[in-house]
């Protein structure tokens, strides 16, 4: 398998990449000594990046809290960032986040009472593959906000792919010719402000390549917009690569 991005295009920071996963994911994994479980709906972030958990009272981790103690009880908690397109290999990273789970107040209606559990994180990390492991620094994740995109790319990647197979097959011509020996597929993979990330797919290994936008965008109702321009650009391309093979 091969990732690999164009260094010269801007991409989110590694503090942006949590948050955004963070913002986005629907599911979470919570370890504590000697107890594993997933959870699905149950964490909000705030504007600062603190993290809470609403569970149902009565459930084994609010309990493990409550009987801590001091109060608090030591969690990881992980996240898996998925490629929404269908394709191989399609975690695109992995966020995990290591603190003290404490006690916040007690939410919900009187039928179905519920405890928020707060998490006070000491180490954030992000693994994007290939054995990269980044160390997020705190005060960064606290400063960093989540790409606009971060709850519209699954739809607009799947509109993208699905409803306009023959716009994709545009934007390769944005790819430099050589990396596109041997290429069985191109889908778009991921979208953030920056810009669109096609996969090529070969027989047995894929190659990740970003295109990026010509202004950076700042809400989904502009992605319009950066896609009509990028295929703009991969036209004029294609016309100069003709007028460059062919000859007089």
């Amino acid at each position: 398998m091969s990732s690999r991005t164009d260094a010269r295009s801007p991409e989110p920071s590694s503090a942006e990449r949590v948050r955004t996963v963070l913002a986005a994911a629907r599911s979470l994994t919570v370890t504590t000594h000697g107890y594993r479980c997933d959870l699905v709906g149950a964490h909000a972030l705030d504007d600062r990046g603190r993290l809470t958990l609403r569970l149902p009272a009565d459930c084994h981790l609010a309990a493990a809290v409550a009987c801590a103690p001091r109060g608090d009880l030591a969690a990881m908690l992980q996240f898996t960032d998925v490629a929404p397109t269908a394709v191989r290999h399609r975690v695109r990273a992995r966020v995990t986040l290591s603190g003290w789970l404490t006690r916040g107040g007690t939410k919900g209606d009187p039928g179905t009472p519920g405890v928020e559990l707060r998490l006070d994180a000491v180490r954030a990390t992000v693994d994007t593959g290939d054995d990269v492991v980044d160390l997020v620094g705190l005060d960064e994740l606290v400063l960093a906000d989540a790409d606009p995109l971060a709850g519209h790319e699954a739809a607009l990647l799947l509109h993208l792919t699905d409803d306009h197979p023959d716009a994709v097959a545009r934007l390769t011509r944005l790819v430099e010719p050589h990396r596109l020996h041997g290429v069985r597929r191109a889908v778009p993979v991921g979208l953030d402000r920056f810009g669109v990330t096609l996969r090529l797919e070969h027989a047995r290994t894929h190659e990740d390549v970003r295109l990026p936008f010509r202004v950076p965008l700042r809400e989904a109702g502009e992605f319009g917009d950066r896609i009509q321009a990028l295929l703009a650009d991969a036209h004029a391309c294609s016309r100069r690569r003709r007028r460059l093979y062919t000859r007089p």
